[in-house]
């Protein structure tokens, strides 16, 4: 069966033309990090046909849109942003992505993203957590509280209690508020790098 590959998967095809010639195993994934990226598809996929695809994307901001006082700017800029990573993550504007696709997707995202860190270029998971991020600091101050948190939770459709798990391990300053710098730290722990079971209460288990 074809897998993914530079002809088909923008991931691929960045790592391509740079010289890096990653390969995905499956053997290398922890079983639990396996069973928090079909949980996570499984969320994305509204109509259970095992596909994922960028309208059911787009569906995210679009939420967030009616939980929180966003303006137009602000949610057109969090749908770029949620376009340009889950694109570059292996959805196809046409043909989406098929479930069984779907975990070596999210691996070769998770080393394009760190080929672009060792060179030096703009993180993709920054982008979408910038994006995110401006849309919750409802109150304008720069950092993100609890309650804004909590915003976030009610719109990936997470219980609101893991604000409280969250926080606590993303607010690695302990200042009270979190600032960019440890959202998109949070994201990249728990989703791109190894399994590490010191994150898992971080969407009170339901990841």
């Amino acid at each position: 069966m074809p897998g993914l590959d530079e002809t088909n998967n923008e991931s691929y095809r960045y790592l391509r033309s740079v010289g890096n010639d990653w390969q995905f195993n499956v053997e290398d994934l922890h079983p639990k990090m396996l069973s928090r990226l079909y949980k996570r598809f499984d969320t994305f996929d509204l109509d259970s046909d095992e596909k994922m695809e960028m309208d059911e994307i787009l569906y995210w901001p679009d939420r967030m849109r009616q939980l929180v006082n966003a303006t137009d700017e602000q949610v057109e800029k969090m749908r770029a942003a949620v376009y340009t990573f889950f694109f570059n993550k292996g959805v196809d504007p046409v043909n989406g992505l098929k479930r069984e696709d779907w975990v070596e997707a999210n691996r070769v995202f998770a080393e394009a993203e760190r080929e672009r860190e060792r060179r030096g270029e703009p993180s993709l998971i920054a982008l979408l957590s910038n994006a995110y991020y401006d849309v919750l600091d409802d109150d304008g101050d720069g950092t993100v509280d609890v309650d804004e948190l909590k915003t976030m939770m009610k719109a990936f459709d997470v219980p609101q209690e893991a604000a409280y798990t969250f926080f606590q391990k993303a607010d690695t300053d302990k200042t009270g508020k979190l600032e960019r710098p440890e959202l998109v730290h949070l994201f990249r722990k728990f989703w791109m790098e190894p399994y590490d079971p010191q994150w898992d209460g971080v969407y009170a288990y339901k990841y």
